[in-house]
């Protein structure tokens, strides 16, 4: 499980990047930054704490979980197709 700090984080650098995929698209629309900007800052407001409680929420659920089974080391992800090459 992510500990707070790391959910916060993510949730960050995810609307981080939303605001400026937003801006754009706004600006794109409407011609005009200022807009972009105020349509994309509330997008990403309501965003944050969306995807926070969505991810808070979801730590608490084990369905899915696999219990037991080792997490794979940061680093060494492997494809689902390269294990069943094995």
């Amino acid at each position: 499980m992510d500990t707070h700090k790391r959910t916060v984080f993510k949730a960050l650098t995810w609307q981080g990047l939303g605001f400026l995929v937003m801006s754009v698209i706004r600006f794109l629309m409407t011609g005009s930054w200022a807009t972009g900007g105020q349509y994309a800052l509330i997008s990403c407001a309501t965003g944050f704490v969306t995807f926070l409680l969505h991810e808070r929420a979801w730590a608490c659920i084990t369905w899915g979980v696999e219990i037991g089974r080792p997490a794979a080391a940061p680093g060494r992800f492997r494809m689902a197709s390269a294990r069943r090459a094995r």
